[in-house]
């Protein structure tokens, strides 16, 4: 069992969307992210990286089968670890999150059970991209108990935001292996023009904080945008992992741009730079 092996599994490539979700959903509560948040971002990766790993646990036989080259059905990591893993990961992100205060705690037990729920018995049903949205949206959300709960409902729109996102990215992922039609990276296209443009008001930028929050918004739009276009005129495998890919690394220019139209640019300004760092370990980890 090499490190390589579990960045593979662990998917590191993705991880780096995941920080930004606990600062936006702190930002949005009106003030700067505290040291509590950071005790709900530490929460967030441990609770996604469990995610992941009890994602190929559980697709072990039909990765078999579909993707044979994934670390456990190919023998290099076993069953019982990936399991044991996804556990222990659980176990640190509810610990996390209870040292950031019981509001929290409740937030990341809500989180937990839907990444379980997703994982073990919704992926393969008509519900799963709403669940995998809904996972999303209170990842968010912990951030905003974390930091300032009596705020938390404050954050609902943009975690309501990221949540849409997710549930377009989801839809088109669940055709990955094998294609399928024009209609779901049509329908993620959309929404991705329509977030954009939530974002920016379709309207020039005004003030700096305007001008990085249409920033974040374009290149948002770019990165998932092109290869939605591309998966549209031809929904293939290969184009629809790349689609996946880019709507995955989307959701940092998209929690960039929503921290700087909550006011809190110097927030949004480090998010940013996390985009190239994603593209770079991509090419050797992919994120799906």
């Amino acid at each position: 069992m090499s490190a390589r092996d579990w960045a593979a599994l662990l998917r590191v490539s993705a991880v780096f969307s995941v920080p930004g979700d606990a600062l936006v959903g702190a930002t949005a509560t009106g003030g700067p992210p505290r040291a509590r948040t950071a005790l709900a971002a530490a929460a967030s990766l441990c609770l996604y990286e469990a995610g992941m790993t009890l994602n190929d646990w559980a697709d072990r036989r039909i990765d078999a089968v579909e993707r044979p080259d994934r670390p456990i059905p190919a023998g290099r990591i076993s069953p019982a670890a990936a399991l044991g893993a996804s556990v222990a990961l659980t176990a640190a992100g509810l610990g996390f999150a209870a040292a950031a205060g019981r509001p929290a705690l409740r937030t990341a037990s809500a989180l937990a059970a839907s990444v379980w729920a997703y994982d073990l018995w919704l992926k393969n049903t008509p519900a799963g991209p709403a669940a995998m949205a809904s996972a999303r949206t209170l990842d968010v959300l912990l951030g905003a108990a974390a930091t300032r709960p009596a705020e938390m409902a404050r954050a609902l729109p943009a975690a309501g935001v990221l949540g849409a996102h997710t549930l377009a990215v989801t839809t088109v992922s669940r055709e990955e292996v094998e294609g399928g039609s024009s209609l779901a990276p049509l329908t993620a296209l959309a929404t991705t023009a329509a977030v954009a443009g939530h974002l920016t008001g379709l309207r020039p930028p005004r003030t700096a904080t305007e001008a990085t929050a249409a920033g974040g918004a374009a290149l948002y739009a770019t990165t998932c945008g092109r290869g939605y276009t591309h998966a549209v005129l031809n929904p293939s495998p290969p184009l629809l992992q790349r689609a996946v890919g880019g709507g995955i690394r989307a959701m940092i220019p998209l929690q960039a741009s929503l921290a700087a139209r909550a006011g809190a640019v110097t927030t949004a300004l480090p998010l940013l730079a996390l985009l190239p760092l994603a593209r770079r370990v991509s090419r050797k980890v992919s994120p799906t």
